[in-house]
């Protein structure tokens, strides 16, 4: 186990220091720099899109489900701001703001 363990931390660790060893210069192509500009806005919307659409994995939408005027707020300031911190702030609070002074369950 512990040889496993110490494998793997070292091949991530190779992995991961790779730019750093090279003496070489490293630039990445515009369009790559571009594309990850919005890698954290998918990686966000991959991971809350499916809790927001699914209950138990089923297609189940109901008025009274907290997450939807959350959602629909949080894309509200997100596209009047542009602010990522702003945006789940305003979500998580409009989602507390339902569950504990409306009483909706989740």
């Amino acid at each position: 186990m512990l040889l496993g363990m110490a494998g793997l931390a070292g091949i991530s660790m190779l992995t991961r220091s790779f730019f750093f060893i090279s003496r070489a210069d490293w630039r990445l192509p515009a369009w790559v720099e571009r594309g990850l500009k919005y890698a954290p806005l998918a990686a966000l919307a991959a991971v809350v899109a499916p809790d927001i659409l699914l209950v138990q994995g089923q297609w189940q939408p109901h008025w009274q489900d907290p997450r939807w005027p959350a959602a629909v707020l949080a894309m509200a300031w997100a596209a009047w701001r542009r602010d990522m911190l702003g945006t789940i702030v305003v979500g998580m609070g409009v989602l507390t703001f339902c569950r504990v002074v409306l009483g909706w369950p989740l």
